[in-house]
């Protein structure tokens, strides 16, 4: 026994000497806070001050100085998530985490991108190269000055590569990879669907808006009428469906943007939302900082994204920016015919060889793997499709104006008529940018080269070997759409349709969001006369569930008329009846009625998909319709006979057996009671290890807490997705400003800043946009 117990004190005696050592080794990895440190690469003194929740100030002589201390603090506080970023867009992720990544590097690879940022690189003016040189310097001066690597790469057996120049490009592409696609799916998905399907079936499945838009200028447009087609007429009998689950077509990274003119404001002054939706983890995807523009003398302020020297947005005291995807078509699908080697491609010249070159894919733990990338004079070769026909891609990220520093010159702009013209501009992820300035002006337009497509509109995979169909550079300035100063003083966007006749045509689709959540954007924005920022707060919170109601109405209605109802469904017909309206943590109701509506799509929509999967089986319904509650609406309510799923007899069996199959599994309990919303939307905001690490997930992840909330609505909430921030500011009034995000400015569990804030964004409180008082001063100075 004696010997029992000594053996197991040994044990816990050792178990708390690696705990402690471990704790030793994470706590080197914390950032230097306070203190003089002498660097090399600066020719004046750099100070990096931090307020209580760890929100930056940088002071520096000349903007260089200040992209070096931005990019020191950068590395010191967020390099893992900074080298993630270069190597998801760099395909070079396998050298991190071994095979697991290995698919993803091949077909990242395939479009070149570091190749492209080093290009990409030598055609910036010499003060963008300046500022990305100094900012690399800074970067790699904050990681050196750790006394031990970023825990990340204690955890993973790793070390660091140095940050270069082109590193900060490469952080663009990877923004462009979570905004936009890289496959092409959409026009690849609607190009099949197009092809295989009778004109009617294909314009009511395709169909591209109707009563939810709201697009800034123009009107909603007409919905299809149900087609004559019938599914008998495309399946056989005794073919057996498949149904595809349903998820919310509005889970997708976007983000809500509005702003209102000087005229609806106590001050005078024009103000701008913003909240950026994105997949939420830890750290958060923005870095909070504030710096004075040496050559404005100006506080420039707001969110940056580490990996990057410039505010991606905020306000620089007379301008006020912010951003959502704008979801228009900025690629083209070539269909390539081969020879019969399969070794040359046509053009209108003749029979062009492909050429070829080799990605060396480096893996941990492996042999490094050799990469074939196949390109044409359209762009890399990205996949075959059903009918064998090799597909290239043309996107406008694969061009020197794809990816550059131009957003950079926000900063020092005076007023929206200056800013609104610079769209072309601007390298990066296609955006709706709105803007706001001090003297009440407000304005929108896209941030992002447009294609100048000829002989084609670009909706539809298609040939281009015959000459006539090209892109030949991009649009101008006065090209690009624009609205300035608008008679009602408001401007929205979420995401879904903006545009209206030829201007719609110029910018495309490429999966536009249903307008449910622009449209109440916009009805918010009508309901009042004066805003400040609690109003904005206030719509940017707003979980009215004005979207499913006519689909709980539906609901309602279904169960008044069958009669007498089980235990389970008088249950659920109470809970709707007390349904709340809202997507409230505590509301039962709401979240039968989502469940309810996405079931009945997919027993709807199992005839389509079942056709399509016969010509192609990787066919996704998902990929080619985010409007397809037009359809879906037309068939639930209209009923017609002829596209009612055979596998029942009616649609009220259809409605019946969706509403059953959402309450069996609730039901097991013998109550509906504790199955809540809020249960169903616990956030999982989790650092990326986590999600491989169990046992630390509890350290290093934000509380798993209910959250209300929902797509098709402002605010936009699942559990892996939703606003990565939220702010409304007017510029020159910062002192009134808000602004909040998801997690906290540092990435390390062990930082006082891991979680600072994080309750402002999950409860939805008011938080000073400037920083506080200061809390941390690091003086940089150069080593001589």
């Amino acid at each position: 026994m004696k010997l029992t117990v000594r053996i197991f004190s040994g044990l816990c005696a050792l178990i708390v000497i690696a705990l402690c050592g471990i704790y030793v080794l994470l706590k080197q990895s914390l950032p230097t806070l306070d203190g003089d440190l002498a660097v090399h690469h600066i020719a004046n003194p750099v100070v990096l001050e931090r307020d209580a929740q760890g929100i930056l100030q940088v002071q520096g002589k000349g903007r260089s100085d200040i992209a070096f201390g931005l990019g020191f603090a950068h590395a010191q506080d967020r390099f893992f998530q900074m080298d993630l970023q270069r190597r998801n867009a760099a395909g070079e992720l396998s050298e991190l985490f071994g095979e697991a990544a290995l698919e993803h590097d091949k077909k990242i690879r395939l479009h070149q991108f570091r190749k492209r940022a080093q290009r990409n690189l030598s055609h910036l003016e010499p003060d963008a190269t300046e500022l990305l040189n100094a900012y690399s310097n800074g970067v790699n001066q904050g990681l050196n000055a750790l006394r031990a690597v970023p825990f990340e790469y204690t955890l993973l057996g790793e070390e660091p590569a140095p940050w270069r120049p082109e590193d900060s490009l490469l952080t663009v592409f990877s923004m462009i990879l979570v905004l936009q696609d890289n496959e092409g799916w959409f026009e690849r998905t609607r190009g099949l669907m197009a092809e295989h399907l009778p004109a009617d079936l294909y314009a009511f499945f395709a169909q591209q808006g109707g009563r939810w838009d709201a697009p800034l200028m123009g009107e909603p447009l007409a919905s299809t009428p149900i087609p004559g087609t019938g599914w008998a007429q495309l399946l056989d009998a005794h073919t057996p469906l498949v149904y595809q689950p349903m998820v919310s077509e509005d889970v997708v990274v976007g983000s809500n943007n509005w702003a209102v003119s000087g005229a609806l404001t106590p001050h005078g002054g024009a103000m701008v939302a913003d909240d950026m939706h994105l997949a939420i983890r830890v750290p958060n995807i923005w870095y909070r900082a504030q710096w004075q523009n040496p050559n404005t003398g100006r506080l420039v302020s707001g969110a940056t994204l580490p990996g990057t020297p410039i505010m991606v947005a905020g306000s620089n005291g007379k301008l006020a920016w912010g951003f959502t995807n704008t979801q228009g078509d900025w690629s083209d699908i070539v269909l390539l015919e081969t020879d019969a080697d399969n070794t040359h491609y046509k053009t209108a010249e003749g029979w062009a060889a492909f050429e070829e070159s080799q990605e060396l894919i480096h893996i941990k733990g492996e042999a490094p793997v050799q990469h074939t990338v196949r390109t044409t004079r359209w762009g890399p070769v990205i996949a075959t499709d059903a009918k064998g026909r090799q597909l290239a891609y043309r996107w406008t990220a694969h061009d020197p104006s794809g990816a550059n520093m131009g957003p950079g010159m926000l900063e020092e702009l005076d007023d929206v008529a200056q800013a609104i013209n610079l769209g072309p501009q601007l390298g990066m992820p296609h955006q709706n940018l709105v803007l706001a300035d001090a003297e009440g002006t407000i304005g929108w337009t896209v941030a992002g080269p447009f294609p100048k497509r000829i002989g084609t509109d670009g909706k539809l995979p298609e040939y281009w070997h015959t000459g006539d169909k090209s892109w030949q550079g991009v649009r101008e300035g006065n090209e690009h759409p624009k609205l300035l100063a608008p008679q009602h003083h408001r401007l929205w966007t979420a995401n879904a349709r903006t545009l209206s006749g030829e201007a719609f045509e110029i910018m495309g689709d490429s999966a536009y969001a249903l307008g449910a959540r622009q449209q109440q954007i916009r009805d918010g924005l009508f309901a009042k006369d004066t805003f400040s920022e609690q109003d904005f707060l206030d719509i940017q919170l707003d979980d009215r569930a004005i979207f499913l109601t006519p689909w709980r109405n539906l609901l309602l209605a279904h169960l008044e008329q069958a009669g007498d109802l089980p235990p389970a469904l008088k249950e659920a017909q109470a809970h709707l009846e007390n349904w709340g309206a809202r997507a409230s943590v505590d509301s039962v109701g709401y979240r039968l009625v989502r469940a309810w509506r996405l079931k009945v799509i997919e027993y709807l929509s199992a005839p389509l998909i079942t056709y399509m999967q016969q010509i192609d089986p990787a066919f996704d319904l998902a990929k080619a319709n985010r409007q397809i509650e037009y359809p879906a609406w037309a068939l639930i309510t209209e009923k017609p006979a002829h596209l009612l799923n055979p596998d029942f007899s009616s649609w009220q069996a259809l409605e019946r057996r969706a509403l059953n199959a959402v309450i069996e599994p609730l039901y097991k309990d013998n109550t509906l009671a504790n199955d809540t919303w809020g249960e169903a939307n616990r956030v999982k905001i989790q650092h990326p290890l986590a999600r491989f690490v169990a046992p630390i997930d509890w350290w290093m992840s934000m509380p798993h807490e209910p959250l209300a909330g929902d797509t098709h609505m402002p605010r936009v909430q699942t559990p892996t997705h939703g606003a990565s921030e939220r702010f409304a500011v007017s510029p020159g009034r910062e002192d009134q400003a808000f602004f909040h995000m998801a997690t906290g400015q540092s990435a390390h569990p062990l930082s006082e800043f891991f979680s600072k804030g994080h309750s402002d964004w999950s409860e939805g409180r008011l938080s000073p946009w400037l920083k506080g008082a200061t809390a941390h001063t690091l003086n940089l100075t150069p080593l001589k």
